[in-house]
């Protein structure tokens, strides 16, 4: 029995292919317009956020709303942001590359995620924290609300990578509506595919403008008429030379059509994928539960968790080398939980000065890996699973 990480590229694929097929051969325009603009308006209402900006990936989308703040002086060069250490690069290299200083915070083992008290730790440590780039990681979070208010105690700007975390809830609340600005991915695998993409969520409308001009070039075409004639006022902009003004420092990370439809297609799948992430993960965390060898996940104050894949934790390095080799032998397809310890990576060396040891990171870098949770599992392959974490 093979049990891969993730099935098919699309939930209903055969479907959404011929779809997709259609779509494209009856389509005039496959650049961005009007496909992309409605994605924007479904993400928003099923998010519950008032303003979603889609680009070409979750990566650029994390690249823009660093970008923004820059612009908005928000932030400046040499300001220290915060992440998680449990994280993935494309978190962590837009800071760097902006001129940002980063911190990392260190987890906790049964959350895999930042917490309120690892937050302050490293708040004493480093009271210049200008912003918590905080990451879901897996569909998961500690208590965000004890974080979101100690940040809004310390004059800390949150924002959220919910990549890995579509769906869940914390409160009866949608992770990515804690903070300022949220980030999510399409990329297949992830819970919505569209092949490729991104988006950027927000309640602020200045912030919702900048994030549009940046995704193009910096210039003011895609914005409110209404803003579009304030900016073009302000600096004296002719009619002619409007569409060809750069007011702000931008990329070009625009999504096609192509992505739009994906969205548009895969969207209405939402509340079942992820449905069937969380009784998966339910069942699956039960079972590892009742095993002395290995950690649960504390789930205790999520109220829906989307897990985006099954975390699998052993108290002793030798077992989870035991563990890998047992799931590797039987075709189950398995990860190291995201990309480790992540202040470790080679890309940082000479970039990044450590401050308190990351220790719960460190362990789930050796200690732990990760299975696939899809909609697509079928009961035998879910029994499967279990039987090996509950006999191992």
């Amino acid at each position: 029995m093979i049990i891969k990480l993730q099935k098919s590229t699309f939930l209903e694929e055969e479907k959404t292919k011929k779809e997709l097929c259609e779509f494209i051969l009856n389509s005039k325009k496959l650049s961005m317009s009007e496909e992309c603009l409605k994605f924007e308006l479904n993400f928003s209402k099923k998010q519950e956020r008032k303003y979603s900006v889609f680009v070409n990936s979750g990566s650029s989308a994390n690249l823009i709303l660093i970008q923004a703040l820059l612009n908005l002086k928000i932030l400046k060069r040499g300001d220290f942001v915060a992440v998680s250490s449990i994280t993935w690069a494309t978190n962590i290299m837009p800071l760097l590359q902006l001129g940002l200083n980063i911190h990392f915070i260190d987890c906790e083992i049964n959350t895999l995620n930042i917490s309120r008290d690892t937050l302050h730790q490293a708040y004493q440590e480093n009271n210049n924290i200008k912003v918590l780039f905080l990451t879901n990681a897996l569909g998961m979070s500690d208590n965000i609300q004890n974080i979101q208010d100690y940040c809004t105690s310390n004059n800390i700007i949150l924002l959220e990578d919910n990549c890995e975390s579509l769906g869940t809830r914390v409160g009866n609340k949608l992770l990515g509506n804690y903070g300022l600005a949220s980030t999510f991915s399409f990329f297949v695998g992830h819970h919505i595919s569209c092949i490729e993409g991104g988006m950027v969520t927000t309640d602020n409308f200045e912030l919702y403008c900048q994030l549009v001009m940046i995704r193009a070039h910096g210039w003011d075409r895609n914005l409110p008429e209404e803003v579009q004639k304030k900016l073009r006022n302000e600096y004296l902009i002719d009619e002619f030379y409007s569409t060809y003004t750069f007011y702000h420092l931008g990329y070009n990370v625009r999504p096609t059509e192509i992505n739009g439809f994906l969205g548009n297609n895969q969207i209405k799948y939402w509340d079942l994928i992820v449905k069937m992430r969380h009784e998966n993960f339910i069942f699956l965390n039960n079972i590892i539960k009742s095993n002395q060898k290995l950690i649960s996940i504390n789930h205790s104050h999520i109220d829906l968790i989307s897990s985006f894949a099954i975390p699998i934790i052993a108290k002793e390095k030798s077992d989870i080398e035991k563990l890998k080799k047992i799931f590797i032998s039987k075709e189950i397809e398995i990860r190291p939980m995201i990309a480790g310890n992540i202040a470790s990576q080679p890309f940082l060396k000479g970039l990044y000065k450590p401050g308190i040891p990351l220790k719960n990171s460190t362990f789930l870098h050796s200690n732990s890996f990760y299975c696939g949770n899809n909609p697509e599992l079928t009961n035998d392959e879910l029994n499967f699973i279990a039987e090996l974490l509950c006999n191992f």
